[in-house]
């Protein structure tokens, strides 16, 4: 039997592919677009049983070929551009595949686990799982919330017997990202920016914020893979956000990116105030492109992770930024 994660070369699907191995397990076949080849390096340290193109796991699944042989099954593929204005493209990727992988896992009795998005939420000031809360900014935010009306609909199905599990991902940072270029975290970005230039560069401040002060539920890439393993060891079913329950600023993230890049270096951490004076923290124009289009605050609400079991702490981001600055260093 096997587990299938799709997007096994991106960000996330690495990570569980990574996370399967530590538990001996190998036995997965990994799915992915290789169009962009530079993410194979995702998968370099990782043991896998097979590779299918998207096309050839669609094919394979039509023709039959993998009844009976899946354990479970891991859904990261999708296109996580917000700024793509393809919308076609972005639901036949995002919105049609889901719906066929789905369909494949209730007729196999097959665990489902899949990655919905933050971004249903839209500019709302409420982050919980319920439909009135819910108004995408963007067609990627539009895809992500289509599909999961299908799996509210199926799972108020009478006698639904599959797990079926989505989450909505908030800010997710660490190792693995390299390839998501502009898509990649805001630490990723500073990281680079500091290591380059010996400075960061933030927004100013929009939709009533300072400079650097709008607000996101960052959440490391460690604990997103806890959050998919509980509910792959526990049948559990539903939509639930995975965050950290916390909002902190786009400044937390420079402050604790650049601190951890000192303590590399041997020298004393400095706060925000004398990151400013020194020009290491500076703010450029809002870009007009993300106007209207931008959530300026973001904060899961994590009651329903909870009472489904998931009691792991999560870390903040000054935790998570300084693990991740350490690998970025050891991997540079």
């Amino acid at each position: 039997m096997y587990y299938v994660v799709t997007g096994a070369a991106g960000f996330i699907g690495s990570n569980l592919v990574k996370a399967l191995n530590a538990r001996g397990v190998s036995n997965i076949i990994a799915v992915d677009n290789l169009t962009k080849g530079d993410k194979y390096r995702n998968l370099v340290d990782c043991e896998i049983a097979d590779y299918l193109d998207k096309n050839e796991f669609i094919e394979a699944i039509a023709a039959g070929e993998l009844d009976g042989a899946v354990e479970a099954l891991l859904h990261e593929g999708a296109c996580s551009d917000t700024m793509e204005h393809d919308g076609r493209y972005m639901m036949d990727n995002n919105y049609r595949y889901s719906l066929e992988l789905l369909d494949f896992c209730l007729d196999q009795d097959v665990p489902f686990l899949y990655a919905s998005s933050a971004s249903v939420y839209g500019a709302g000031r409420v982050f919980r799982e319920s439909r009135e809360f819910e108004a995408p900014l963007n067609v990627y935010g539009y895809s992500k919330f289509l599909f999961d009306q299908v799996v509210r609909r199926r799972l108020a199905e009478a006698d639904f017997p599959s797990q079926v599990a989505g989450f909505r991902y908030f800010n997710v940072y660490g190792p693995r990202e390299q390839h998501k270029d502009r898509m990649a975290s805001v630490a990723f970005h500073f990281f680079n920016q500091y290591r380059a230039e010996g400075k960061v560069r933030l927004f100013e401040g929009c939709d009533g914020y300072g400079n650097g002060e709008q607000r996101r539920d960052f959440v490391f890439i460690d604990d997103v893979v806890k959050v998919n393993l509980h509910f792959l060891d526990n049948h559990v079913s539903g939509i639930f956000n995975v965050g950290t329950g916390r909002a902190q600023s786009f400044n937390d993230v420079a402050v604790a990116t650049v601190n951890a890049c000192r303590a590399a270096q041997g020298e004393e951490p400095l706060p925000l105030a004398d990151l400013r004076n020194r020009g290491v923290i500076e703010y450029v124009a809002f870009p007009e492109a993300l106007k209207g289009k931008y959530q300026s605050y973001t904060e899961a609400d994590i009651s329903q992770l909870r009472q489904a079991g998931h009691d792991a702490p999560f870390a903040t981001v000054e935790e998570g930024v300084a693990r991740y600055v350490q690998d970025r260093l050891k991997n540079a």
